[in-house]
């Protein structure tokens, strides 16, 4: 058995192994259709193979980050909500009403929440953003050269685990921003920059490390052969109407 076999055998799978995968599995979900699902969660199916994005996101990590990551979150977000306040909200208004103090909803409503829309802002195909969208980004965040550099850089600079956000504001202009752990730019009562998010990066190590290591900077570079700019123009039109 090799290093990798092991990993995916042996203490990542732990957090997610008594979780029904037939109990948890619906259809994928795009757009805002993730805002609108309510208790009991349930994990979307990747809209594509598990090695569809290779080589840019290996087959492996795709198979433990949804299967066991993701599975995990939604199990323990599921296990959290009853008896308290957030339990008949839909995840959205989850996220917008939970603060601190609310560490098991807040850690996993986001890891939930994140990971529904980073497997759909994700494609097997390179793609461009159409000319309407590109002109929307650059009125907020200048040239393309510029927008990757500050995407990057957000993502480059999140100390330990995090996101890296491009988002929609109050005012319908782009922003840029990042978080830590599993926080969410929709989660107004913790974050400093609010907005809706339409395009996430996962920089937690469990989302490239046994592809780059250490090496952070080559997923991310990775990470633009690979977005969905159909899925997060979807998104945009979405917030801003």
């Amino acid at each position: 058995m090799d290093k990798r076999e092991f990993l995916k055998i042996a203490g990542i799978a732990g957090a997610a192994a008594v979780v029904s995968p037939k109990g948890l599995f619906a259809q994928p979900a795009t757009g805002a259709a993730i805002l609108d699902q309510k208790a009991p969660f349930t994990l979307p199916e990747l809209p594509y193979a598990y090695g569809a994005l290779e080589p840019s996101i290996d087959k492996m990590t795709m198979e433990i980050h949804h299967d066991k990551h993701h599975a995990a979150y939604v199990k323990n977000l599921n296990d959290a909500l009853p008896g308290t306040p957030f339990a008949s909200l839909s995840l959205e208004q989850i996220l917008a009403k939970v603060t601190e103090k609310d560490k098991a909803i807040r850690n996993n409503g986001g890891g939930h929440y994140n990971h529904s829309l980073f497997w759909t802002i994700l494609g097997a195909k390179r793609t461009s953003p159409s000319a309407k969208f590109a002109k929307a980004l650059e009125a907020s965040l200048g040239p393309w050269e510029q927008l990757q550099t500050k995407f990057n850089d957000a993502a480059k600079g999140v100390f330990g685990s995090g996101w890296a956000w491009l988002i929609v504001k109050k005012d319908k202009s782009l922003a840029i921003t990042s978080t830590p752990n599993q926080d969410n730019p929709l989660m107004t009562q913790i974050v400093k920059e609010a907005g809706t998010p339409i395009m996430g990066l996962d920089v937690w190590e469990h989302a490239y490390y046994l592809k780059y290591q250490n090496k952070r900077p080559d997923y991310i570079a990775a990470f633009w052969n690979v977005v969905n700019w159909a899925e997060v123009e979807k998104r945009y039109e979405a917030a801003i109407k």
